[in-house]
């Protein structure tokens, strides 16, 4: 005979709980921001007590550790499967771009989680947060990776070398050396990432108000010129238009 005791009734229940926990606390996110998170409302909401979640969250800190994680890993399995498929480094990283933005406006809430601006009085636990945080910008690294970094005119070349140099030493640390990513590599990889994120910020925060009724068209000119800063002509067709590729 089992029991509410036995170990997977207990298993089941906790997974139950902790999985309405994460669903209202994305909730609450959504609906008030991540500034208002309150565990006493979720707790609330959920139909409980707030000590009674405290065996799976500490705090409201903690739950939004939670909600950190997992939206790193869904974006980092978003984009995972958006470059599974494509067959070359520019394919891969207009695929990449793609995703990015397709899911930081189907997730606004998650995505100022992430990128936007820092929550007041919380600081994310590196030890808890760093194998997700760092997902998104490792799978662009190792797209980058294939790179061959195109000089850009106008630019200064030692200005160049000088940023580059700057960074040799993340190119070589625990976390990016896998990569095989050169300093150059690194620092233009930096580049397009702002530029990315910039413009998705720029877009879902309408920081510059309603400047197009045509978002798809600036987003497409935008990832066209970070293709053109990581890989120049590379994967360009004589048209002037990316080749084709699976």
């Amino acid at each position: 005979m089992t029991t509410d005791h036995t170990p997977g009734i207990r298993a089941r229940r906790r997974a139950g709980i902790e999985a309405d926990l994460r669903d209202v606390g994305r909730r609450h996110l959504a609906q008030h921001g991540a500034a208002a998170l309150s565990l006493r409302a979720v707790a609330r909401d959920m139909g409980r007590t707030p000590s009674s979640l405290y065996r799976y969250v500490r705090d409201r800190d903690d739950l939004l550790t939670v909600l950190i994680v997992d939206a790193y890993d869904d974006l980092g399995d978003t984009l995972d499967a958006a470059v599974a498929d494509r067959s070359t480094p520019r394919s891969r990283f207009e695929a990449f771009a793609n995703a990015l933005r397709a899911w930081a406006i189907a997730h606004p809430s998650e995505y100022t989680l992430l990128y936007g601006s820092p929550v007041p009085g919380y600081h994310a636990p590196r030890e808890t947060t760093v194998r997700a945080g760092t997902r998104p910008i490792l799978t662009f690294g190792a797209i980058a990776a294939d790179a061959e970094v195109p000089a850009v005119d106008g630019t200064h070349a030692s200005r160049q070398r000088a940023a580059a140099a700057a960074l040799s030493a993340t190119a070589a640390s625990d976390e990016v050396a896998g990569l095989t990513l050169t300093a150059d590599a690194l620092a233009r990889t930096l580049v397009v990432w702002n530029l990315l994120l910039g413009s998705i910020a720029s877009e879902l925060f309408e920081q510059m108000g309603t400047i197009t009724d045509r978002p798809d068209d600036v987003w497409a000119g935008v990832v066209d010129l970070g293709g053109g800063l990581l890989f120049g002509r590379q994967g360009v067709s004589a048209r002037g238009r990316p080749a084709t590729s699976g």
